[in-house]
């Protein structure tokens, strides 16, 4: 149930700031989702948080999930930057945070 809810947390946060890119351009229907896909992720991190997961693994794995999925929806829906340095950052970044949770166990 945990990392169900944390994934939950990570596909709101990372809607929202694909929505957030789309407001840009166009604010409405975009910037009422954007809210409304923050305030489920918090929601859903507090939930996770609530079960027992430390907040360092918890929130490490939210940020880089949120990092990595967002770079690539990046590339994919608005035809952003993606290098080869950029897919060694998003590496570093997961094996950075599954070397946190690896210490925290």
């Amino acid at each position: 149930m945990t990392f169900l809810l944390l994934s939950g947390a990570i596909i709101c946060e990372v809607g929202g700031t694909l929505a957030l890119r789309m407001a840009i351009k166009r604010a409405l229907p975009w910037l009422p989702l954007v809210v409304v896909a923050y305030v489920c992720a918090f929601a859903l991190l507090a939930a996770t948080l609530s079960t027992g997961l430390p907040l360092g693994i918890a929130y490490g794995v939210w940020t880089a999930a949120g990092v990595a999925l967002t770079a690539v929806a990046g590339k994919l829906l608005f035809d952003e930057r993606f290098t080869w340095v950029m897919a060694v950052g998003v590496g570093l970044i997961v094996a950075g945070v599954l070397l946190v949770e690896a210490g925290a166990h």
